[in-house]
């Protein structure tokens, strides 16, 4: 049993909660167990210059830890590069993998994903709400008529593994995280393949039959985050 009584392969608890702010194209607060990150979504009507005359739109992201997100206070400086930067390009990638940019025409839509609270799985948690908030915008901008349909081809959401104490889990809470012999953070598509897989061991090597699992396990509960995005769209 670990430390918030779950199983192994159970994901904490997951809310997501839609049009969080006002004015924003789309919002979402979204929370795994007691990590939440707040998600937002603008479109804006160029691209970048590199962009120009490509026809293609752009999907980037910005990612940042708010001061009071941990246990120590984080500097704002801290948003601009380094660790940050890394999850800022990962979460770009990541929906731009799942998103038909010929279909955006010129225009660019920024994620903003800020975490208001941490307690492991940030970039996991960022990703599975940015792609709801990024949803939200093409749905407005189609009602608008500034879009002809949905340029979305997929859903996107991702999560954590890793082995602890020799036993694969499923969504890493920090505690579980700062002790974790592998960490990986897997973000798939709706139709269960991977976009991007980041594993690493925290001290001895991993073998294959431990990455396996600890990807079976990935494709498990992303497979449950997919049902929980489409009950929060209020898709059938």
């Amino acid at each position: 049993m670990r430390i918030d009584g779950r199983a192994a392969e159970v994901l904490r608890p997951v809310r997501i909660e839609r049009g969080y702010t006002k004015h924003a194209h789309g919002s979402v607060l979204i929370a795994f167990g007691d990590t939440k990150v707040l998600c937002t979504a603008m479109i804006e009507d160029h691209v970048p210059r590199w962009r120009r005359e490509s026809g293609k739109g752009w999907v980037t992201a910005e990612y940042a830890m708010l001061p009071g997100s941990s246990t120590e206070r984080i500097d704002r400086s801290a948003a601009r590069g380094g660790r940050a930067q890394e999850i800022s390009r990962l979460i770009g990638r990541s929906l731009r993998a799942v998103t038909d940019l010929e279909a955006m025409g010129q225009c660019q839509v920024t994620l903003d994903c800020d975490v208001l609270q941490a307690d492991g799985s940030t970039r996991c948690a960022a990703i599975t709400g940015a792609y709801v908030a990024l949803h939200d915008a093409f749905t407005g901008a189609v009602k608008a008529g500034h879009l002809a349909a949905l340029p979305l081809r997929a859903p996107c959401a991702a999560v954590s593994a890793g082995v602890v104490d020799g036993e694969v889990l499923l969504d890493l809470c920090y505690a579980e995280d700062s002790r974790a012999e592998v960490d990986m953070n897997v973000v798939l598509d709706g139709a269960g393949n991977f976009i991007e897989i980041q594993g690493s061991a925290e001290g001895a090597s991993f073998s294959r039959a431990q990455s396996d699992a600890m990807l079976d396990a990935a494709a498990a509960g992303a497979a449950q985050l997919f049902t929980l995005q489409k009950e929060a769209l209020g898709i059938a």
